[in-house]
């Protein structure tokens, strides 16, 4: 029964850091078409709790499924796709602390020393921003579906 409740546990943390990601990608061809002032007051406002709730889901999202390994080593396949749901994970982390994050810093900075010009700051990073979301989102994606079929390969057929 533990290990039914870590799974369920384990794709609801997984599902929700994808609907981080997910956000981002639904938003992006709207987004690129603003001009720097829309684009700067959206970004600037609309993710403010991204960062604290987002985190966790990502963190807690990892650790899960690192736990949920451990849990299953000795049950093959599905040991194996939760690996590479974890790998995943870490990969899509990684991506966002390499590409999105450089860039929300570079942002904040601006903010506290020259306010004025984010929307030009913003406007030479919004690619990398917004294409980094995309990238964390397929490779969260592939977590996801490893982490499922990890658990879709146990279930009996009918």
């Amino acid at each position: 029964m533990l290990l039914k409740i870590w799974r369920c546990m384990t794709i609801v943390l997984v599902a929700l850091a994808l609907t981080m990601e997910s956000a981002h990608v639904l938003e992006l061809p709207q987004k690129m078409q603003y001009d720097a002032e829309m684009y700067s007051a959206v970004n600037t406002t609309l993710y403010r709790y991204f960062a604290w709730v987002g985190g966790f889901y990502q963190v807690g999202s990892i650790v899960a499924t690192a736990a949920l390994a451990f849990l299953v080593r000795a049950r093959m396949p599905s040991f194996a796709w939760t690996v590479v749901g974890a790998v995943s994970l870490v990969l899509a982390f990684g991506i966002w602390l390499t590409v999105v994050a450089p860039v929300n810093g570079a942002i904040a900075e601006t903010l506290q020393l020259a306010p004025e010009s984010v929307p030009s700051m913003w406007m030479a990073l919004r690619y990398r921003w917004e294409y980094g979301h995309v990238a964390g989102f397929v490779v969260q994606l592939v977590g996801l579906s490893a982490i499922v079929l990890s658990v879709v390969i146990e279930t009996p057929e009918q």
